[in-house]
């Protein structure tokens, strides 16, 4: 294949541009490594000064990489078993169409078989809890390694499969962003592995392993990390179960596959999601009935927003006659698609978002108010979801021009009603 050089010429800029991506790559692994490490500590503070710095010695551990390839290596196999069915992703610059197995919650299933087994064989999964350093530094490593490959790679891909976000001519942002949009290994879609299998369902065990080390340190699982575990897993299995909705996602139409989406997946997911349940092994949290009950409910709200906007959505991409969504009024755009202004979005504009961060909340509530660091995943992603509606106002603004300034009038808030 012809060796591509070839830039786009309207390429815009985004996270800071340059500096952003040259930042950025440094930054994010050592707060990953950070994290982990205030999460372990007594004090749990994430001001603290000086701070909490681990020895090298527990920086590494030999059977880390062995577990972070062999983990690589399993959900592989079990995305290239021939189970699920197999749909076609949104329409490329070429006019050709992907297709792509859908089989993630088959995965999740068997890797929950696996566990079990493991459990019923005796084997020590409670040991991930003195891991999670040396687990996140391979992780780590293996998303600079792979990004560095897919950088040189997509030199040799054709101009068409080159993500417009990612091909500016800047190799310390091209490396960032991603040049190339749906890299493949013959068949096998590296973008859309990784989006939804290892980290995700690796978040998943992550915490399992939490729980089953509190088991080891006090005999049972508080109510507090049941909790945790358990609307977590719901999170995943219901991205799994739905993972037919991803193929439309800006991840996947929009974004090439560089360091931004290879670290997220591999590392900042499973290190940074799972950091609840690690904050409750060091610090046990109890819960009152009455508690629990609220949070639960918090949760199943967000669930509810989260899960009924999302399907609406999907719905009405799929098929607008469906009974369901076929008398939601809605604005023509002059591409030919009708943009939806009453169900759950003429309520805002990212319903979804407004869930997710709902659930987000009810996810560190059990680890009590005593500490910040439990809430840093809600704080990140207040800011990861706000930036991602930013950059989608753009994105619409710019392919629906008028039709989206009117949109905008219909629905004036983006996530919070009546307050942003």
């Amino acid at each position: 294949m012809k060796f591509n050089k070839q830039k786009s010429p309207q390429a815009e800029k985004e996270f800071g541009g340059t500096l952003g991506a040259t930042c950025i790559p440094v930054f994010l692994p050592l707060t990953v490594l950070y994290l982990l490490c205030v999460c372990r500590s007594p004090v749990a503070s994430v001001l603290q000064w000086p701070p909490v710095l681990p020895p090298t010695a527990q920086l590494w551990d030999p059977l880390a990489p062995v577990l972070i390839l062999g983990w690589m290596a399993l959900q592989s196999f079990f995305y290239l078993l021939p189970m699920g069915k197999v749909s076609e992703g949104m329409v490329l610059k070429d006019g050709s169409r992907l297709k792509y197995p859908i089989n993630g919650f088959h995965a999740l299933c068997i890797t929950a078989v696996l566990l079990t087994l493991s459990l019923w064989l005796g084997m020590p999964l409670g040991y991930l809890f003195e891991l999670l350093l040396p687990l996140a530094v391979c992780a780590i490593g293996v998303s600079f390694i792979l990004s560095l490959y897919l950088y040189i790679c997509s030199f040799w891909a054709p101009h068409h499969a080159l993500a417009q976000g990612g091909n500016t001519g800047n190799p310390l942002y091209d490396f960032f962003m991603g040049r190339e949009l749906n890299p493949r290994i013959g068949s096998f879609d590296l973008k859309y592995f990784c989006e939804l299998r290892p980290g995700l369902i690796g978040w998943v065990v992550i915490n399992f392993g939490m729980l089953m080390k509190e088991v080891e340190l006090r005999d049972s699982a508080s109510l507090a990390m049941i909790l945790v575990n358990s609307f977590q897993l719901l999170y995943v299995a219901d991205a799994l179960w739905n993972e037919e909705a991803v193929l439309t996602t800006m991840d996947i139409v929009h974004d090439g596959f560089g360091f931004m989406l290879v670290f997220g997946d591999l590392a900042w997911v499973p290190f940074t999601y799972s950091l609840q349940a690690a904050f409750l092994v060091v610090h046990p949290q109890s819960l009152s009935l009455l508690g629990a009950t609220a949070i639960v409910t918090l949760n199943g709200a967000g669930y509810y927003i989260f899960r009924k906007s999302n399907s609406q959505k999907n719905q009405f991409r799929r098929d607008p006659t469906h009974p369901s969504v076929a008398n939601l009024e809605t604005i023509a755009t002059a591409t030919g698609k009708r943009l939806l202004v009453s169900g759950w979005w003429g309520l805002v504009r990212h319903p979804n978002y407004l869930g997710d961060l709902l659930m987000a909340l009810a996810w560190s509530l059990p680890c009590g108010f005593n500490h910040l660091l439990p809430y840093f995943y809600v704080v990140y992603f207040t800011v990861l979801l706000i930036h991602r509606e930013a950059r989608d106002e753009r994105h619409c603004r710019a392919k629906y021009g008028l039709a989206w300034d009117s949109y905008c009038r219909r629905v004036p808030y983006r996530i919070f009603p009546y307050i942003y």
